[in-house]
C-alpha cells in the first residue's frame, strides 16, 4: 500500500470520526433543548461525513479503473477496513442523532 492511499484512507477516519462527534454533540445539545444548536452540529457533521464518502468514492472508482485495465483487484487492508467501519458508525450515528432531536423536541414542547 502507497503513501498516497494511506493518507487518503487516514483521511477518510479523521472525517468519518469528526462527523461521529458533531453528531453526539447534537444529542447532547438537544438533551439540553438547544435544538438549533443541534441542528448546525447535524450539518457539520453531513459536511464532515461527506468528505470521508467523496475519498471513499473517489477511491472505489480508481480501483473499478485498475481492475478494467489490468484486471488486478486491489488488496484489503486492514486499516481500509477500519475507515469503512467508522463511516458506516457515523452513519449510524447520524440517523440516531436526528431521532434524538425530534424526541427532544416533542419532550420539550417545542
Amino acid at each position: 500500500m502507497n503513501d498516497e492511499l494511506v493518507g487518503k484512507i487516514f483521511e477518510m477516519i479523521s472525517a468519518a470520526g469528526t462527523a461521529r462527534a458533531k453528531y453526539i454533540e447534537a444529542i447532547r445539545s438537544a438533551k439540553e433543548e438547544k435544538f438549533d444548536l443541534a441542528k448546525e452540529l447535524i450539518e457539520e457533521g453531513g459536511k464532515c461525513f461527506l468528505i470521508a464518502h467523496n475519498v471513499h468514492t473517489d477511491m472505489l472508482s480508481s480501483e473499478a479503473e485498475d481492475i478494467a485495465t489490468s484486471g488486478v483487484n486491489a488488496s484489503v487492508s486492514l486499516i481500509l477496513v477500519h475507515a469503512e467501519d467508522q463511516m458506516m458508525n457515523a452513519e449510524s450515528f447520524r440517523i440516531i442523532a436526528e431521532e434524538f432531536v425530534e424526541v427532544y423536541k416533542k419532550m420539550s414542547g417545542k
